[in-house]
């Protein structure tokens, strides 16, 4: 690390700016051209990946990235390690950062993750709190990029339950990305004050906008993409029937896909229930982007580690040049290290 130079995390979207968003999705259009040309990890530097919840595409899309990063995914399983029972989460941090260059860990409470990156002298990446999924929002972002073009000005209509992870990743990240974000939710399902004042706010800076209404018609008038997720989150099971039955006029089908643009996209972070959230013929039809944006995690996340060890001055000076090169042809302004 060089001396005096800050650790960056990524706990939430917003921990990028405008610029440095922008930055990460270039970095990773470049990552996936050429998936083995890029090695900031070389060595092999190690990468701890730690899940205390359930996962296909983070884990198997972390360790392929880190791989082809010329890096080494360390599998830590969060149940065994017993982290905040059996060791203080403080004690975790001070342990793995001699061992790992960065801390990738999905979790439950983003408090738990925001104490990790205190305490951590290397960067920690939000793989999934319950309150944020910004891995999957670059991911999105990426996905919408390649299909439609500019992200500034598009219009996003997100669909089902307006206070989960994914719904404030979009408000928080589509804000600083220039976009217009409509959330459609039940009462008591909105989303919550803090985030949606703090993405308008961003907004402000950006040209673009967010809104929570109650309305699906609303939200999906001339929508460019509509997003959904699952409407029973990891640790809500038991709520499933009382959710279903409140969340069935925000499914993603056919006909409220029609009351969307005319070439709206479709977005689903998966894993995905056919008949409740969204219809088989939506998520499997021509307009999904579905597993486009499943790939795109991997390409995403590498990106994301790779700024975040340059911009923490833990990569080799010419590891650091190779970032730098990357956004300066991508033409973002004020390219990493600057």
């Amino acid at each position: 690390m060089s001396a005096g130079t800050p650790v960056r995390h990524l706990l939430r979207d917003d921990d990028l700016s405008p610029v440095e968003q922008a930055q990460v999705l270039a970095l990773a259009a470049a990552y996936k051209r050429e998936p083995y040309a890029y090695r900031p990890l070389a060595g092999p530097r190690t990468v701890a990946m730690i899940f205390d919840k359930q996962t296909l595409r983070t884990q198997s899309s972390f360790a392929a990235g880190i791989a082809e990063l010329g890096g080494h995914p360390l599998l830590v399983d969060g149940a065994l390690a017993g982290i905040g029972v059996r060791e203080s989460v403080a004690d975790v941090a001070r342990v793995l950062d001699r061992q790992a260059s960065a801390v990738v860990w999905r979790t439950y409470e983003q408090s738990r993750l925001e104490e990790m990156a205190a305490w951590s002298r290397v960067p920690v990446v939000n793989a999934l709190t319950d309150d944020f999924h910004p891995c999957q929002l670059l991911a999105d972002l990426q996905t919408l990029a390649e299909a439609r073009g500019p992200l500034p000005g598009m219009r996003v209509a997100f669909l089902g339950d307006g206070a989960c992870n994914v719904a404030a990743s979009w408000l928080l990240g589509g804000a600083t990305a220039g976009m217009h974000v409509r959330v459609a939710a039940p009462d008591g399902f909105l989303p919550g004050e803090a985030v949606l004042g703090r993405a308008a706010e961003i907004a402000g800076t950006t040209g673009g906008s967010v809104a929570a209404t109650t309305d699906p018609a609303e939200a999906l008038a001339d929508a460019d993409v509509v997003v959904t997720d699952t409407w029973v989150s990891m640790g809500r099971e038991e709520q499933a029937e009382q959710r279903t039955a409140v969340f069935g006029a925000y499914a993603l089908d056919a006909a409220a896909l029609a009351q969307a643009g005319p070439d709206a996209h479709v977005l689903h972070c998966l894993p995905a229930y056919r008949g409740k959230e969204i219809a088989a013929e939506v998520i499997d039809g021509p307009r999904s982007l579905v597993w486009d944006e499943a790939e795109n995690r991997r390409h995403a996340q590498k990106a994301v580690l790779a700024f975040l060890l340059a911009r923490s001055g833990q990569l080799p000076a010419e590891e650091t040049a190779a970032v730098e090169d990357v956004v300066a042809a991508a033409g973002v302004p004020d390219p990493v290290g600057a």
